[in-house]
């Protein structure tokens, strides 16, 4: 019988690398940077320590049977068959029309994860090195711990929960420290087919308990290919500023973070757009790609569902389009619905979850205020101003290297 998590005492520790002179765009190893992919420590320690619960069976059902394959069409959306999360998944209990609801000690949370679930502790090293410990003390005085745990009921390989200060109790709801741990999260495992989600409730979270969740999936998503066009940037000097982008050609509505020199650059200017939503009800979702990419998507398919606004062929294949659906992993729960699976039947579903281009332009001039970013043509009036020239700031870009593989 194994403690819950609340009562351990000792925990495996990985202090990861923690210097605020880390640059943001440090390259990540990985398929498309020109050479040959090096597996981090992390990867190693995490796909080890998962894999040995998946031989303890401490999953619900075995993800790694689950069928996939990629859509016919101009996006390659993926499909995944999942039938066991269907089934097993734990139901959500609270409600999806509001986006910040209190944490509820009497409803399931994260404390009464069983230890045998917790892979190892994440925190920041003191030297700005690396470093594992098989076995660590938990210090209360240093604060409640923040957990990596395995998914009970995983999509994919890997899948796993980042849960910041686990004993705090937090609901879920972003702030600029704990989406700098999601961002550490992704760049200490410097690989790119390692992404980081989040769901806001009304989004699809179907726990409120702050957290994160990650996993690893060996081909790009469509929304990663999706070409994009510069709109925002953050009031710095030019090598600091953090560059948003709009998400072009693709069925849902999005920005993309990028750049700064520090990570927290990055983390904030998400956070404070993320703090704007939630305080203003709007469900989104969040994927970091590539532990320097930060895609945000508000989102209002619960919003329609619960209005009756949503065909009901669609409610009928039960899919709720949270961050890996949105971002064209589409997890299915019905064979008819995977056999039958078509581009037309994702773009669908996606143009059902995007806010309307009229809407979509308030809220991205609102985060542009709450985010302290100015809009490109006010960039370049000041780069001109400065004596600056630049020729890319508003160029549609496709974000893949021309050497990378893609899978289709």
């Amino acid at each position: 019988m194994y403690d819950l998590i609340e009562n351990v005492s000792k925990l495996p520790l990985y202090a990861f690398h923690n210097s605020e002179d880390d640059n943001v765009e440090k390259e990540i190893d990985g398929c498309c940077n020109g050479g040959c992919p090096r597996m981090s420590f992390l990867n190693n320690l995490l796909l080890g320590q998962w894999e040995d619960c998946m031989n303890r069976g401490l999953f619900r059902y075995d993800v790694t049977s689950c069928e996939t394959k990629i859509i016919s069409g101009k996006y390659g959306f993926i499909a995944q068959l999942n039938e066991g999360r269907h089934l097993k998944k734990r139901l959500t209990e609270f409600r999806i029309d509001k986006v910040l609801q209190p944490f509820d000690k009497n409803k399931f949370n994260f404390t009464k994860v069983g230890q045998e679930e917790v892979l190892f502790r994440f925190e920041p090293s003191k030297d700005n090195k690396s470093h594992y410990l098989p076995s660590s003390p938990v210090d209360s005085r240093e604060g409640a711990p923040n957990v990596v745990a395995i998914n009970v009921s995983p999509i994919e390989y890997g899948h796993v929960l980042l849960i910041p200060r686990v004993l705090d109790c937090f609901p879920q709801k972003i702030d600029c420290e704990s989406l700098l741990l999601a961002l550490h999260l992704a760049r200490e495992a410097s690989d790119h087919f390692f992404r980081v989600g989040y769901n806001s409730l009304g989004a699809f979270a179907t726990i409120n308990h702050l957290h994160f969740q990650a996993y690893y999936l060996s081909v790009p998503f469509p929304i990663e290919k999706a070409p994009t066009c510069r709109t925002m940037s953050s009031k710095e000097p030019y090598k600091r500023r953090v560059m948003v982008s709009e998400i072009l050609n693709y069925p849902v509505r999005g920005l993309v973070f990028e750049g700064g020199s520090k990570l927290r650059d990055l983390s904030d200017a998400v956070a404070n757009s993320c703090i704007f939503l939630q305080s203003n009800n709007i469900a989104f979702n969040l994927l970091i790609s590539c532990g320097k990419r930060v895609f945000l998507l508000p989102q209002c398919y619960a919003e329609k569902q619960a209005h009756g606004k949503v065909n009901q062929e669609l409610l009928d294949t039960q899919v709720n389009p949270a961050v890996w659906e949105i971002s064209g992993h589409m997890v299915l729960k019905r064979r008819k619905d995977y056999e039958e699976a078509s581009e037309q039947y994702a773009c669908r579903l996606l143009a059902e979850v995007s806010l309307s281009e009229n809407r979509f332009k308030e809220v991205k001039k609102c985060i542009c205020e709450a985010a302290n970013l100015q809009f490109e043509e006010d960039c370049i009036k000041i780069q001109q101003e400065s004596g600056f020239e630049s020729t890319t700031l508003t160029q549609v870009n496709s974000h893949l290297r021309k050497d990378c593989l893609l899978l289709h």
